[in-house]
């Protein structure tokens, strides 16, 4: 009995280890399986977390190129006020407050040039009616007695 209990008991480790062989294959077949998935997910976070990135730096590139352009405008802006300043400026200055059948004109000058001289050099408006300079503040005004530019009529022939 005790060859027959040896001979059994034998088999029956025989049966445990092939059996231990087979989940051990199966199971390292599953984690192998288990950490290529592992491996693929890395991999597609890594392409998500990229593109994320780079939308990221294209949207702060709209941005930055929006302020650009909004700071273009605020200076174009305040050109536009600046010149119809001038331009106002000039009008009221004029005796007869502009005359003739075609548009007055504004031009800028050097303050080292008088009127006379800048429209002299000027085909197309060849008259000076006055010359002026202007400035104005920044801001609201918050006062009535409180200036919020200054104005100077140079005449036409002195430089200024």
């Amino acid at each position: 009995q005790s060859t027959g209990n040896s001979g059994t008991m034998m088999l029956k480790l025989l049966l445990l280890v092939t059996l231990t062989t087979t989940i051990t294959c199966k199971r390292g077949g599953k984690i192998k399986k288990l950490a290529d998935e592992i491996i693929a997910l890395k991999d597609e976070f890594a392409a998500v977390l990229n593109d994320t990135v780079g939308s990221l730096d294209e949207v702060m590139e709209v941005i930055d190129n929006f302020k650009a352009e909004q700071v273009k405008v605020k200076e174009d802006n305040a050109w536009i006020a600046h010149h119809a300043a001038a331009a106002a400026a000039c009008r009221g200055s004029t005796p007869t407050g502009g005359s003739g059948p075609s548009a007055n004109a504004v031009l800028p000058k050097e303050n080292t040039k008088s009127c006379t001289e800048v429209c002299g050099e000027n085909p197309n408006f060849t008259i000076c009616d006055a010359d002026v300079s202007i400035s104005g503040f920044a801001g609201k005004a918050e006062s009535y007695a409180t200036p919020v530019g200054y104005f100077y009529n140079y005449g036409c022939t002195t430089p200024g």
